[in-house]
Formats: structure tokens, C-alpha cells, sequence
């Protein structure tokens, strides 16, 4: 598969490592022109805000939320799970989305960035080390969303990881651990048959 990666800010080389050393390859997107050449796209963590403005001056905003429209697989991780997501809490002001995921995501649920933290969870009934950086939380899913993942805290428990059809959405990196089980469940479950 041809995936892309959305490098405009944020941790996009860390993901293209990843889908490289899951056998894929691995393309930038800055562009409309590449986004059409890919088969999938990966969200990259980083400031949602500026990912999302920079999608606008780089006339990328919309072609992207065509895509998903259509179908295409997408994985976002941190930031990239505030892009997909429906509806956002704690945004800022005009605050703009790909969207695509029926959820309501809360940014900076955790904290700021010195209480970013790690820890272990059940993936699909698989632990894995997760790394939450700044990182957001699901406060409500819609009847299609699956939760893959949540994490327990003195607010009550979160879902850290969900899908919602062809779209993958995590608030942690799996990308800054070495770990590609996310990226292959990604690659593997979620963009399964939408690949022709």
C-alpha cells in the first residue's frame, strides 16, 4: 500500500518509519496532488490547530475531508484524533476538524505537557506501553464507534483508542515507542477491502 503522511507539523517522520518498517510505502503529503496518490493517510500528533491551519493555506482541508467521505482509511494519533473527530471540547475559538469520527473529543483531557505521562493498556486484547503527550480523551462516542482502548483516572475512565469503519484514532504516539502492532492493526484491520 501507498500510505501517506501528513507533514505539514508534528511527529510525521516518526509514522513514516513506522508504515516503512510495516512494509509499506511511506509518501508526504503536503499537497492535493500527493494526497491523491496514496491509498490511506495518517494523522500525525502536534498542534491540531496549526495542522489545521496549515491544511487550509496548503488548500488541503477539503480534499481531505473528501476522501474520508469516500472512504478512505485513515489513522490519526494525538492531533489526529482531534482532526477526526465530529465534535471538540476545549478548542480553540473556530476551531476546524477533518472530521469523520462520530465522537467528542476533549483536548489537553490529561493536562498540560509536564503532565504528559506513560502507561500500559489493553489494545484488543493486547497490553501495550502508551506515551500521552498533551494528550486528548473521548468524552462520547456514537452508536457506530467501536472503543478499542480506555484508561482509567480519578475523572472516571476515558477511551484512549477507537474506529469508527475505515477510520483509527488514538490520543497516544504507538509511533514513539517502536511498537508497529497499532499501525499494523491500521494497515492490517482497518484498511482491509478498502484497498483495490
Amino acid at each position: 500500500m501507498k500510505i501517506g503522511v501528513l507533514a505539514l507539523q508534528g511527529d510525521f517522520r516518526e509514522h513514516l518509519v513506522a508504515a516503512k518498517s510495516a512494509g509499506h510505502a511511506a509518501l508526504t503529503v503536503r499537497r492535493p496532488e500527493e494526497l491523491a496518490e496514496v491509498d490511506a493517510l495518517i494523522l500525525p500528533g502536534g498542534e491540531s490547530t496549526t495542522i489545521a491551519h496549515l491544511a487550509n493555506t496548503f488548500n488541503l482541508m477539503q480534499p481531505i475531508r473528501d476522501r474520508i467521505k469516500s472512504g478512505m482509511p485513515v489513522y490519526g494519533s494525538c492531533a489526529g484524533m482531534i482532526l477526526l473527530a465530529d465534535r471538540i471540547i476545549d478548542g480553540s475559538d473556530g476551531q476546524e476538524t477533518f472530521g469523520g469520527i462520530d465522537m467528542t473529543v476533549r483536548r489537553n483531557a490529561f493536562g498540560r505537557q509536564v503532565d504528559s505521562f506513560e502507561s500500559d493498556l489493553d489494545f484488543q486484547g493486547v497490553n501495550l506501553h502508551a506515551v500521552f503527550i498533551r494528550a486528548p480523551w473521548v468524552e462520547e462516542v456514537g452508536a457506530t464507534v467501536e472503543v478499542l482502548a480506555s484508561v482509567k483516572t480519578a475523572r472516571g475512565s476515558h477511551a484512549v483508542a477507537v474506529r469508527q469503519g475505515r477510520l483509527l484514532a488514538t490520543s497516544f504516539h504507538p509511533e514513539l515507542t517502536g511498537d508497529l502492532r497499532v499501525h499494523r492493526y491500521f494497515f492490517d484491520q482497518v484498511c482491509t477491502g478498502a484497498i483495490k
